[in-house]
């Protein structure tokens, strides 16, 4: 009896407390797993395009599938997951820029050199514009959002989401003049 006590989610629920997943987990419009399957790319470029760092990347990537796991509010369609998933992850970036290590970093090999503007690809050259630009830009160019849905997803006016793709775009097309 005892082991089926400890067996059972409810058992395991009250011994373990908060840190266990609720029975009643918030179901996702496509499920978890498809849900994973089709948006963690696109969250995980996302997250590279605000960090530069493929390991805070996928750090970002995992924290938003466990709060869409753990807390995702019911979703009335597709789109409505997927923005959601965009908006947690642009936010858990935003935290890990103003996080203690961010500010912390310190490089590893200082005699290493800069790598020369020639070699810059046009992801890099986005990944090296301002935080500001890097989100718009990125969802614009690479995802295919509208102005509209940029604004909903990143919380800004339409007029700051246009004026951010106007002005990265003047940043990228200097440095891409610049490597010719």
């Amino acid at each position: 009896m005892a082991d089926t006590a400890l067996a059972s989610p409810a058992g395991q629920a009250d011994r373990a407390g908060a840190e266990e997943l609720p029975t009643d987990v918030p179901k996702t419009a496509l499920g978890f797993e498809a849900a994973y399957d089709a948006y963690g790319p696109m969250v995980h470029r996302l997250a590279m395009v605000y960090l530069g760092s493929r390991a805070d990347a996928e750090d970002v990537t995992q924290e938003a599938f466990v709060r869409l796991l753990r807390r995702a509010p019911a979703f009335a369609d597709r789109e409505h997951e997927k923005r959601w998933l965009l908006r947690v992850a642009v936010n858990l970036c935003r935290d890990q820029l103003k996080g203690f290590w961010r500010r912390r970093a310190v490089e590893l090999e200082p005699g290493l050199p800069a790598r020369d503007p020639e070699s810059l690809g046009l992801a890099e050259a986005i990944v090296a514009l301002p935080e500001s630009y890097k989100g718009p830009i990125h969802l614009h160019y690479c995802e295919g959002y509208s102005v509209a849905e940029i604004s909903e997803i990143l919380k800004l006016g339409q007029s700051a989401v246009k004026m951010r793709l106007k002005r990265g775009r003047e940043l990228l097309r200097r440095e891409m003049e610049g490597q010719a």
